[in-house]
């Protein structure tokens, strides 16, 4: 079994998670019996107190993680079964960096790259960096995450003490987070704050999020989004997204909500009655992330916009040389 107890901090992008979604996400290995086993004897641990499989995880939360029988390395150390990244894999992750130093990667995510893998999902930024990890002998780590359609800013530690200081990092306001999005409509006003709570859709609308109505308080999740038109043209219109919280699917949820849904969004009603000429994808892109460096210093990276959105951008007229750095509103 793994030789100590690990401890881990809830990211804000994680606030709301359940505690088995956690699991599977970042230990694949451990089954839901046997998670239910660990919960139930009290060694695994939200904070001080005991918890259940079902336990909705806050930001700032402490995961008590015990020795685990199935595996007698650390997490982050990469399986003898890895293989290192092909020639043409490390070209292509290489292809993503945005900033490297000796603590982290800042990569530019394309659109259509899943962040962790699962059912029928066999390439993904995960296995790259299990792969990277068989190079280098420690497994980077995934700092927070994006939805396989979202374009755009991700943060990567190549340590777990590293990952464990960003983690809290993330867990505050201390990091701004910009996207970029073409939608289906202007939002009026032309910019404000959404406040708006989200819980899951029920039936085959189970990966959705909706707003929340009267009687779910205990199933909501408080979300709030700054939002601010940059440039409209009759159909659509180009907004910046600011995420004040970190739920599933937020951003998409509220334009919805909005009425303005994202152009390409397949979930949220972005992919009907779309003009001819623009490209049926997620028109979502994590344009710029500001965060405090663990040693010091911040650290300010800007993605370049994906071609699907550029290609739109140019189809309306909108240019994405407007701004040098994105507007930003820091009031709540």
């Amino acid at each position: 079994m793994t030789a100590e107890v690990k401890r881990h901090v809830v990211s804000v992008d994680e606030e709301g998670m359940r505690l088995d979604r956690w699991f599977k996400v970042h230990f694949p290995q451990v089954t839901f019996a046997y998670l239910n086993k660990l919960t139930r004897t009290g060694q695994v641990r939200v904070g001080a107190g005991r918890c259940k499989t079902n336990s909705r995880l806050k930001q700032g939360d402490e995961i008590r993680v015990p020795p685990l029988a199935f595996d007698k390395r650390p997490a982050d150390t990469p399986k003898g079964d890895v293989k290192p990244l092909t020639r043409e894999e490390r070209r292509f992750f290489d292809s993503m960096v945005l900033h490297e130093d000796k603590d982290i990667y800042v990569l530019n995510k394309p659109s259509g790259l899943a962040v962790q893998g699962g059912t029928k999902t066999f390439r993904h930024l995960d296995g790259l960096l299990m792969g990277l990890g068989a190079e280098v002998g420690e497994r980077p780590l995934l700092v927070h995450r994006l939805d396989r359609d979202t374009s755009g800013v991700i943060v990567v530690a190549k340590r777990r003490a590293v990952a464990s200081a960003l983690g809290k990092l993330f867990a505050t306001r201390n990091v701004k987070k910009t996207y970029w999005a073409v939608v289906k409509g202007v939002p009026h006003p032309l910019q404000g704050k959404i406040d708006v709570a989200l819980v899951k859709a029920k039936g085959d609308d189970g990966d959705r999020m909706r707003a929340s109505r009267e009687g779910e308080e205990d199933d909501e999740q408080r979300a709030v989004t700054q939002y601010n038109v940059l440039d409209q043209a009759k159909v659509v219109a180009w907004v910046s997204l600011r995420p004040m919280t970190g739920r599933q699917h937020q951003l998409r949820a509220h334009m919805d909500h909005l009425g303005t849904p994202i152009v390409g969004d397949n979930k949220y009603n972005g992919d009907r009655g779309l003009d001819e000429g623009i490209v049926n994808q997620l028109h979502l892109h994590a344009r710029r992330l500001v965060f405090p460096h663990p040693r010091g210093g911040v650290v300010d990276v800007t993605a370049p916009m994906p071609d699907h959105m550029l290609a739109t951008f140019t189809l309306f007229g909108f240019d994405a040389n407007r701004f040098s750095k994105t507007p930003e509103r820091d009031d709540d």
